[in-house]
């Protein structure tokens, strides 16, 4: 049993110049890089894998959630694992949750055969990713897995924050002037969850072209929602410009809590975002990608055949 993760980051092409448009500026590295991991995603679902695939057909992917007793938390879910089914068809997809909610992922997993890719529906290296869904797999030994990287960071949850942020009536470019964001987080004592996340609000940053985007966390770390409002205000941004984004899968207790705190917009929580879907299918592809017992390295090339 082997358990695998990856991490790639990704911002989305300029449009083409009109007939009288000077021409663009070369692209940036993180616009390049965008291009680059969105062409690569494309092609490997339509390629087979030497060495990961069986004549069964391809290794289930279990997507991860955490769990909650919020009424609108498992639509979101299975929402989301709806464009993913639909983005990938003949993938098997699976739902497991940690806690709270059902079917539990000791059940989920207890019912497949074969090879899984557990893929966490969270955004950064807390304990659940570290410690819990390793013991998940090594505890169902009859199964072959993998497990991927979390969804953060990475530019295509930049991509759908800054969706939601729109949704919600965020103003980007010139008539941002004086807005900011609060990007709101769960939390973790971990520290690479709290890096992922401060990565996560710089590419958010970059996406809304420079306005300032401060971390902020529900639980287990600071700053709170509060303490970063007040952050921003100091450094002279109306409160009553200053948004939230909802760095959560779904509706939940902190995704609420974090909303009815925002004296400006609220975004709504990511669910099925197109561009989360996308992401679900690129981590998995990912850790298929990665070399057996390669940890956190990212993924070198692999075998295709298209």
């Amino acid at each position: 049993m082997t358990a695998s993760t990856a991490h790639q980051p990704a911002p989305e092409p300029s449009p083409a110049p009109g007939p009288y448009a000077p021409p663009p500026a070369p692209p940036g590295s993180a616009e390049l890089a965008h291009r680059i991991t969105a062409e690569l995603t494309s092609r490997l679902a339509t390629v087979r894998l030497h060495g990961f695939r069986r004549p069964g057909g391809p290794p289930a992917l279990v997507a991860v959630a955490h769990g909650s007793r919020h009424p609108g938390a498992a639509p979101a879910v299975r929402a989301l694992l709806a464009r993913v089914r639909a983005l990938r068809p003949g993938l098997p997809v699976h739902l497991g949750h940690l806690e709270l909610d059902r079917p539990p992922l000791a059940e989920t997993l207890a019912a497949l055969r074969g090879e899984v890719v557990l893929v966490p529906l969270l955004f950064g290296r807390g304990h659940h990713v570290a410690r819990d869904l390793p013991a998940a797999l090594a505890a169902a030994g009859h199964l072959t897995g993998r497990i991927a990287a979390p969804l953060g960071p990475h530019p295509l949850l930049a991509e759908a924050l800054h969706d939601r942020l729109l949704e919600a009536g965020v103003r980007t470019g010139p008539r941002a002037a004086g807005a900011a964001v609060v990007l709101a987080a769960a939390g973790s004592r971990a520290p690479g969850s709290l890096r992922d996340t401060a990565r996560t609000a710089r590419l958010l940053a970059a996406r809304l072209g420079g306005v300032p985007v401060l971390p902020a966390y529900g639980s287990a770390a600071a700053p709170t929602v509060p303490e970063a409002l007040r952050a921003l205000a100091a450094r002279g941004h109306d409160p009553r410009r200053t948004a939230v984004a909802a760095c959560f899968t779904a509706p939940g207790r902190f995704a609420d809590r974090c909303a009815a705190l925002a004296p400006g917009p609220a975004a709504a929580p990511l669910g099925d975002h197109p561009a989360l879907a996308r992401l679900v299918l690129h981590r998995y592809d990912q850790a298929l990608c990665a070399p057996a017992g390669s940890g956190t390295a990212p993924p070198r090339a692999a075998t295709v055949a298209v």
